[in-house]
């Protein structure tokens, strides 16, 4: 430095101290600025205390000498001492060149600027407030700083700011969130530390509401949350306790909607992720189940992006069990915010008022966006509202919806996430039903896929929703849909109920319908034709799976709807083989499962109508199957006609799985089923059918353990001499057929030659097949 030129009011000997290379030679000369300025502050000559700082700042503390930059920062902080309470209003000319320094490449003179800047802000106190931005930009860097007396020097200056700001009221927090916003964003440790300590603090000062601006930060904090300091993940979990706290205390000035989707991104982290990633899931989570709960219909614009983050954390295992309770519970309470209103249509809903933001759950079930960027996570989905400017609240359907389907078609997706799927798709059908039936046709074909899956509970839920859909009165006035055109051939006469004494229409067919069943819509039909259409695809899934499914339907539908729909179809079958398969499973379950007992009784006498007529139905689908035909006579007591089915055995082809049939019918004739019938052994002379009837079965079976279990029955019939009672004189025969004039037996005999016709030629074309396999048809 020239230290000829004119630095007065300075005099050359300050001038030359303050170029010094030794600290006490600069540490006296600033004691002489100290007095100097003092005198000027005396005077009340402003002119030349301003001119003093511009000669420490422009001619030291910026100068390119290292000696002078230092003796520049020590004499501008004797200005600040010296003039004390009216350092405030020469802050800015103080505070900038010492931040200018803060980048210097000498640590000892970044040391220097601390210092320096320390005891400017320590005099001036609350003034510096106006500055506060350019102080926390330059303590941001220092924090970072490799040198460790630096750090400390910084830590010093630090802990002084946060004091001020603490007793202070006059702190500018509009001014200061953008940069927050830009700062959070550091990937250096001690610079996280730094901004994690000075949210902590504002956070708790009471005349500041950091709260109002925390959509603008909070997903720098869960990115913060992910940091590998165990101390940096403590403090940040405190603060976003410390939110929390405040956001469940006063819900109402809480931005939820604007803080929605940052939740979202993080609750959405994949299975095998780091364990930091595994904190910031759980505690995003958290956050997510109690907004649910506090801020009720407000989230339900994004519920599809909360489905999209929530649904695959419920298959977690045990080692993420926190993250999938959580999960759980955000999962319920947003369900119990879908309510029948979400039903009506726009314009219906934008004439009432809108409804309470608590979202009130429903009592009748309980069981049950523009996309963003975000460091360090990929594959990240969310959603924005699909109205927002709207005035009432409006459930994005088609999202949720798509975001369901998108579950079920996923083969990687979990058991119980594949559950809650299904409750899901339940939940709407029954609160919004309207709503819901425009995406049956895309959903249907995956409904009816999900019956294959490996989990009981799945299928139980799956065939839930089914039965749902085939039931709901909001499908009986949608006939355009179709799952598949082809299934148009199948013609139908399946009951479903009579309304107003006139058969029920069903696309273009009228369906004759049995006034003792509810009624059916007409995806009950498609679903009947498509699951026998699956049953025939997939012979395991009939084998394993289809008795259970069929008896949960009779469970969830009505079971004459069931078996009347399915005989009417498989009157149709071209696969006769299949057809014949079916009888018999249909007919297994017919006689052994506890769910058709009603049905059972209803067949079991036949004094209606309807019961004959269901009768005549089943029997002309069971003519697919001879030996489950003449189980059907056993069951509703028309023993006469099953001696003549029995009659006619002999001109088909008796196989070794048609003796399995017959020997499975005398296991049943021996089951609690048939009771009644081994009790009418008895009246022998009422019922010489059903004694010829078996012994017909007997006759059928080679000498076998069901022959000497049918032989050993038979041997049990009493002596009908030994019988008659004194007042009972001999009665003729009886046949039950007079008590049911609505069944032509002759015409159901007729029906099961032509039936067993056709199978005889179906296996003579695959005899000749297999006996000429390059025979070409």
């Amino acid at each position: 430095m020239n230290t000829e030129k004119d630095f007065s009011p300075l005099t050359p000997n300050i001038v030359r101290a303050l170029n010094d290379k030794l600290y006490e030679k600069r540490k006296v000369a600033a004691l002489e600025i100290e007095k100097l300025v003092r005198e000027f502050v005396a005077q009340n000559n402003s002119s030349q205390i301003r001119h003093v700082i511009q000669i420490l700042a422009t001619e030291f503390a910026l100068s390119q000498h290292p000696h002078s930059r230092k003796g520049g920062l020590i004499g501008l902080a004797a200005c600040s001492i010296a003039l004390g309470k009216d350092s405030g209003l020469y802050l800015k000319e103080l505070i900038d060149p010492v931040l200018s320094c803060f980048n210097d490449s000498d640590s000892r003179l970044r040391y220097y600027a601390c210092e320096a800047l320390y005891n400017i802000v320590k005099v001036a106190r609350g003034a510096v407030l106006p500055h506060f931005n350019v102080l926390f930009d330059g303590l941001s860097k220092l924090a970072a700083d490799p040198d460790p007396n630096v750090k400390s020097g910084s830590e010093l200056l630090d802990r002084l700011l946060k004091d001020i700001v603490t007793e202070s009221n006059k702190f500018d927090l509009v001014a200061f969130v953008p940069l927050l916003r830009e700062r959070i964003y550091s990937n250096n440790q001690y610079a996280r530390q730094f901004i994690i300590s000075w949210i902590h603090v504002l956070e708790s000062v009471p005349d500041i509401n950091l709260l109002d601006y925390l959509p603008e930060f909070l997903d720098g904090l869960f990115q913060i949350l992910g940091d590998s300091s165990k101390e940096i993940r403590r403090i940040c979990e405190v603060v976003l306790g410390e939110f929390l706290k405040e956001i469940k205390k006063n819900p109402s000035s809480v931005k939820f909607a604007e803080m929605a989707n940052i939740l979202v991104i993080h609750c959405q982290v994949s299975e095998d992720s780091k364990s930091t990633y595994d904190l910031i899931q759980l505690t995003s989570m958290t956050w997510m189940r109690e907004f649910i709960q506090l801020a009720g219909r407000v989230v339900l614009p994004y519920s599809s992006g909360i489905l999209t983050a929530v649904l695959p954390c419920l298959s977690y295992d045990d080692r993420k069990k926190s993250t999938k309770e959580a999960a759980s519970a955000c999962n319920h309470s947003l369900m119990k915010l879908v309510t029948p209103e979400d039903d009506e249509d726009d314009e219906e809903s934008q004439t009432k008022s809108s409804p309470p933001s608590d979202g009130t759950p429903s009592k009748k079930e309980d069981s049950l966006n523009d996309s963003q960027e975000s460091v360090g996570f990929s594959n990240i989905s969310f959603f924005t509202p699909a109205s927002s400017d709207r005035p009432a609240v409006t459930l994005d359907l088609d999202g949720i919806v798509q975001v369901l389907d998108r579950h079920l078609h996923d083969s990687s997706t979990g058991m119980m996430t594949r559950i809650a799927v299904l409750k899901w798709l339940y939940h709407l059908y029954i609160k919004t039903p309207r709503k819901m039936f425009k995406h049956t046709d895309s959903l249907f074909p995956m409904l009816l896929k999900t019956l294959s899956d490996e989990s009981d509970e799945v299928i139980l839920k799956d065939l839930e929703v089914l039965a749902e859909i085939a039931s709901s009165p909001a499908g009986q006035t949608d006939t355009s849909g179709s799952c598949d055109h082809s299934d148009s051939k199948t013609e139908l006469h399946i009951p479903g109920g009579v309304r107003d004494g006139q058969p029920v229409v069903v696309g273009s067919k009228v369906m004759d319908l049995s006034p003792s069943t509810p009624s059916m819509n007409s995806y009950f039909y498609k679903f009947m034709i498509n699951l026998l259409k699956r049953f025939s695809s997939e012979r395991k899934l009939l084998e394993m799976r289809g008795a259970f499914i069929i008896r949960q339907l009779c469970l969830l539908l009505h079971a004459e709807n069931i078996f009347h729909s399915m005989a009417d179809i498989l009157l149709k079958e071209e696969d006769l083989k299949f057809a014949s398969t079916m009888v018999q499973t249909l007919n297994t379950i017919l006689l052994t499962s506890a769910e058709l007992f009603q049905l059972r009784n209803q067949l079991k006498d036949l004094r209606t109508q309807e019961s004959c007529a269901l009768f005549c139905c089943l029997y002309r689908s069971w003519c697919h199957n001879p030996v489950a035909t003449v189980s059907l006579c056993f069951l509703t007591q028309n023993y006469q006609h099953a001696y003549d089915l029995i009659q006619k055995f002999g001109d088909l082809e008796v196989t070794v799985d048609f003796l399995m049939e017959v020997d499975k019918l005398v296991q049943l004739i021996e089951s609690p089923i048939f009771t009644y019938l081994r009790l009418q052994l008895l009246d022998v002379e009422h019922n010489p059918y059903l004694i010829k009837a078996l012994y017909g079965l007997l006759m059928l079976l080679p000498q076998s353990q069901a022959f000497q279990l049918l032989s050993h029955r038979l041997s049990c019939v009493p002596n009908p001499e030994l019988m008659r009672t004194v007042e009972d004189p001999k009665a003729p025969v009886k046949d039950k057929r007079l008590a049911q004039p609505h069944i032509d037996y002759s015409e159901l005999l007729q029906h099961f030659d032509r039936v067993q016709s056709k199978h005889l030629e179906v296996r003579h074309q695959r005899a000749g097949r297999s006996e000429h396999p390059d025979r070409k048809l």
